[in-house]
């Protein structure tokens, strides 16, 4: 079969021949791929700076997919740790970690979605208790996650949605997916009183922001939580200790580890609900596995999706 392979965390993938892969546990099906999200988590476990990067070579990438099971039916799979990724022909999936799919899906569209979507999904049913009525400030609201979490957040009911972001090209769209108010960073102190932050950037842009929006809190004494989620920006940020000190601020994170798979498999069927009725847009275009050289280090608005 075809796949792209990595050899090591400087080398970019290569298209060519690879082993049929093998099932070899109690849950696992060998399954064809037919659609496979390039998300920042695929690029940033094959070149290491993901914190789950396992560094086992040769390494086939790719995290999950739609794929076509032995009995014809359409799943959206998850895969662990592993060394043979979606970004082939075929692969190994655990059933468990799957959900299965209407026959009528995009495969496209799904692969799409599923893992930037998943990110501020979980982040607010699995991560904290978020109320309805409560208001949202998104950081790095221009991404595809970003651009999602808008979404996602008015379907759980937030009241005021502000959304946040570097391009002012693209932040000019984003009333339209339903935020109250498009901001620069260095306009984020006007969502002082938001009840919870999606942060997708951090680095400097977040502690940069930080402070400013805890100041200008009417009421500091009202809860802030501030949720990580990505590092677009950088993995350390530069918080001053008063930033903990000056309101009642509390810091988590949402990802791998600190929420659960089963927490986030149990929030697949919805998602993928969510996503098929097109109550959340995505925004994502086909390329060819065998392109997957060139396409590796495209930087676009849209979720690049590899089909074999």
């Amino acid at each position: 079969m075809h796949a792209a392979v990595i050899t090591g965390y400087d080398a970019p993938p290569v298209y060519g021949e690879q082993p049929e892969p093998m099932a070899q546990g109690e849950h696992e099906i060998v399954v064809d791929v037919l659609a496979a999200g390039l998300h920042h988590l695929s690029r940033a476990k094959a070149d290491g700076t993901h914190y789950s990067a396992a560094g086992v070579f040769p390494l086939v990438p790719g995290v999950d997919g739609v794929v076509r099971d032995p009995s014809g039916r359409l799943r959206y799979a998850v895969l662990d740790d592993t060394n043979l990724g979606t970004f082939a022909e075929r692969t190994v999936i655990d059933t468990r970690r799957s959900v299965v799919l209407p026959d009528d899906v995009d495969p496209v569209r799904i692969a799409a979605a599923m893992n930037p979507g998943m990110s501020s999904w979980v982040a607010l049913r699995r991560r904290i208790t978020f109320r309805e009525g409560q208001r949202v400030l998104i950081l790095g609201a221009t991404g595809s996650a970003g651009r999602m979490a808008i979404q996602i957040a008015r379907r759980f009911g937030a009241a005021q949605v502000f959304a946040a972001g570097r391009d002012t090209t693209r932040l000019m769209e984003l009333p339209g997916l339903g935020a109250d108010q498009a901001l620069t960073f260095d306009e984020v102190a006007a969502a002082a009183d938001v009840d919870v932050v999606l942060d997708f950037v951090w680095g400097a842009p977040a502690a940069g922001a930080m402070l400013p929006m805890l100041t200008a809190r009417a009421d500091r004494s009202a809860p802030l939580t501030w949720v990580q989620i990505g590092s677009m920006a950088g993995e350390s940020a530069p918080i001053p200790s008063s930033a903990l000190r000056a309101a009642r601020l509390q810091i988590v994170g949402s990802g791998i580890g600190s929420v659960s798979p089963r927490d986030f498999i149990a929030e697949l069927p919805e998602l993928v609900k969510a996503v098929t009725e097109d109550a959340i847009g995505v925004q994502a275009r086909a390329v060819p596995l065998a392109r997957v050289a060139r396409a590796w280090s495209e930087r676009t608005s849209e979720r690049l999706v590899f089909v074999p």
